[in-house]
């Protein structure tokens, strides 16, 4: 049995990851805002277990997870799976800063405290939800896609950091696509992955500790051809949008 931290797990991948690993006999702590939804979940299974936490509010965090990590005897894994993000083509600050306080802020705090924990530990698993968003940049998103940017490199740099102990940190960088949530905005979405689909991709990945996982896996796809499109090309597909 693993004890697996959850951070955002009142709705959508979060939700259905702590569904998942509780199925499995795993003992679960889950975070977030809405209490209502956190002990909906926790009130169905004895191995769950739930805190109110804002991973904006970077000193409270720290001190729930840490009261949360000492009801359950410790972590084994934890899942960062929070997240915000608007559509803003008018470059509105107010819609920019809370993707700003929550990927960027509130995940390096969350981020460190857990890879520390590990490394006294001397054993443990993060794993970060980003988004293939990160890929490049995007003008009706920008905060959003530089934020997940930001996540994908930061946690690039928790897995160097990693191999270089003499111990096992594994880092996980899961990058989904559109999956059938609320963070999926717009219209004329695309290979849009259920939500089931994604939490059994996302929980397998996991499982097999593997270090960069596309959701769906024909995201990569995708992926690649981002990586390598000269900057003239994808701007002007951003023009026709």
């Amino acid at each position: 049995m693993k004890k697996v931290i959850i951070i955002g797990a009142t709705s959508g991948i979060g939700r259905g990851l702590a569904e998942r690993f509780i199925q499995e006999g795993n003992m679960v702590g889950i975070t977030g805002r809405r209490e209502n939804k956190l002990q909906e979940l926790c009130s169905q299974n004895k191995n769950c277990f739930y805190t109110i936490s804002d991973v904006t509010k970077e000193t409270d965090t720290i001190r729930q997870l840490n009261n949360l990590v000492d009801r359950m005897g410790g972590m084994d894994i934890l899942v960062f799976c929070s997240g915000v993000g608007e559509l803003n083509p008018e470059l509105d600050y107010n819609l920019e800063r809370p993707a700003l306080l929550t990927n960027v802020i509130g995940f390096t705090n969350v981020a460190d405290w857990a890879f520390y924990f590990f490394q006294r530990q001397e054993s443990g698993h993060l794993v970060t939800i980003s988004s293939v968003g990160g890929m490049r940049g995007e003008g009706i998103a920008p905060a959003y896609n530089a934020s997940k940017a930001y996540q994908i490199n930061y946690t690039e740099g928790l897995r160097k950091k990693a191999a270089k102990l003499s111990y096992p940190i594994h880092i996980t960088d899961i990058r989904p696509g559109f999956v059938d949530t609320a963070m999926a905005k717009g219209e004329g979405l695309f290979w849009v992955t259920p939500l089931q689909k994604a939490v059994q991709q996302i929980y397998r990945a996991i499982f097999r500790k593997r270090k960069v996982v596309y959701i769906s896996r024909r995201w990569r796809y995708v992926a690649m051809l981002l990586r390598i499109m000269p900057a003239s090309i994808y701007c002007k597909m951003c023009q026709q949008k």
